[in-house]
């Protein structure tokens, strides 16, 4: 029986750490996608839409902390 626990404890950790893996390399790929783009266009960041008062501002990848 503890074997059988020990078992699934691993595949849970296994899976996990799998479904992590593949949200930071969507993660990667989208910046690289935009780093791509931004580079074709020569542009220096992009316009984001502030939700709560309605202004753009510039998101480079300066900003993020």
């Amino acid at each position: 029986m503890a074997q059988l626990l020990l078992l699934v404890a691993v595949g849970l950790v296994g899976w996990m750490g799998y479904k992590r893996f593949l949200k930071e390399a969507e993660r990667v790929r989208n910046s690289v996608k935009k780093a791509q783009k931004e580079s074709e266009t020569g542009a220096t960041g992009t316009l984001v839409k502030d939700p709560k008062t309605g202004e753009y501002r510039v998101d480079s990848p300066d900003d993020k902390v």
